[in-house]
């Protein structure tokens, strides 16, 4: 029985399987498109095709003037969750790869805060109206500058507006995380709920991650509740799923039925 697949595709499978066995190794040029189409009998279409979805995949990378190259896929570390976690968007602290273990990543990250209206999906999961007016942060992580994770936090402003929490990036209680900056207005946070999932990453996501519309990223959606079950913030986090892992630390309280 013949190949089915799209040549397209049969294509992009070749060139993966290659970087999978080490043929072609991080850092090597792509075949050229002209080296494609003697080598698949192909059309410039159908190679420019097939070249995206191995971009789209994460498994190449283009530079303008010189080609396609293959791309560094090995995990970078993981973003470790646990209970003494810094509460930041993602409350995480960075665990990095033995090869990397000499040299502590750099972090740094910025935030913007704007005052807007809550979209329905966000208004949803704060319980809130949809139209209801919210503070919307927007944060980038960075380690050794190289983009890390990128976070959009929703606040109901009938809970801050007007403290000195209400921007989270300001005032006396900055960067505290969500407990401790709610916890200065007499808010306790008690537990968070967090769904993780995976999607393609959109345009503006690509460009700030320095990868390709297309590419696979994992989403983290987290709510921060109080202690009358309240959501007071929710978050959108986005990594790039092939570079970094979300470590979970399980704690198990009693003994088992």
């Amino acid at each position: 029985m013949g190949d089915g697949r799209p040549v397209y595709q049969r294509i992009a499978d070749d060139l993966r399987e290659q970087i999978d066995e080490g043929v072609l190794v991080v850092g090597a040029r792509i075949p050229s498109r002209a080296e494609l189409k003697r080598t698949y009998k192909a059309s410039d279409q159908t190679v420019d095709r097939a070249v995206r979805v191995l971009k789209a995949a994460g498994y190449a990378t283009g530079q303008f003037g010189r080609g396609v190259f293959v791309s560094d896929r090995e995990p970078i570390g993981a973003l470790v969750r646990c209970p003494d976690a810094d509460d930041s968007p993602l409350a995480a602290r960075i665990s990095v790869q033995d090869r990397l273990r000499d040299k502590e990543p750099d972090l740094a990250w910025e935030a913007t805060s704007t005052s807007t209206v809550a979209p329905a999906g966000i208004a949803e999961r704060l319980r809130v109206r949809p139209g209801e007016r919210v503070m919307c942060t927007q944060y980038e992580y960075l380690a050794d500058r190289r983009p890390l994770q990128l976070v959009t936090s929703w606040e109901p402003l009938a809970l801050t507006e007007g403290t000195e929490v209400a921007f989270p990036e300001r005032g006396p209680y900055a960067r505290r995380g969500v407990r401790g900056r709610f916890a200065a207005i007499g808010i306790q946070v008690v537990h968070a709920k967090e769904i993780v999932g995976s999607r393609p990453a959109t345009s503006p996501e690509a460009e700030a991650l320095g990868c390709v519309p297309g590419q696979c990223v994992t989403a983290v959606e987290r709510t921060h509740y109080d202690a009358d079950d309240r959501p007071v913030e929710t978050s959108d986090t986005v990594v790039l799923g092939d570079r970094w892992r979300l470590e979970y630390a399980i704690t198990f309280n009693g003994r088992p039925g």
